[in-house]
């Protein structure tokens, strides 16, 4: 486990900017470091948007855990990497299963509707069939 120092912050990533994914790239250039696999407490929904990437909402009733993983990025660097996210992905406050709060990237609402939920796979990596080999 990678541990980061102070000058770097945490984010929470449930989808393709994971090791091995579609845009891990953007990731690391934009000098993440990896530091652990975790998941959320067990008050969130996930839904596939087109087959391309997870949307994932906290929900009061109704949520699960889902599968992520923690980097940490330098702060200077989140504006670039969140502006080569999709549209409708934001960076809110995660509740990892411990209870500690991370930023993480979820779903704004809208872009959810009329897609199909993929809560129960307990992640991305689990609906894709992309596990990751360290």
């Amino acid at each position: 486990m990678n541990t980061p120092d102070k000058n770097h912050v945490l984010l929470a990533v449930n989808g393709t900017l994971m090791r091995g994914l579609e845009l891990n790239p953007n990731m690391t250039k934009a000098g993440g470091v990896f530091v652990r696999e975790d998941s959320t407490d067990a008050h969130y929904r996930l839904w596939t948007i087109n087959d391309r990437h997870p949307g994932m909402i906290r929900v009061v009733q109704g949520g699960n855990t889902v599968g992520l993983e923690i980097w940490a990025l330098p702060p200077a660097s989140f504006a670039a990497l969140l502006s080569s996210e999709p549209a409708g992905l934001s960076i809110g406050k995660v509740t990892l299963r411990d209870g500690s709060e991370v930023l993480g990237v979820l779903a704004e609402p809208w872009l959810v509707e009329g897609q199909n939920e993929i809560t129960e796979t307990g992640g991305w990596r689990q609906y894709t069939g992309h596990h990751h080999t360290a």
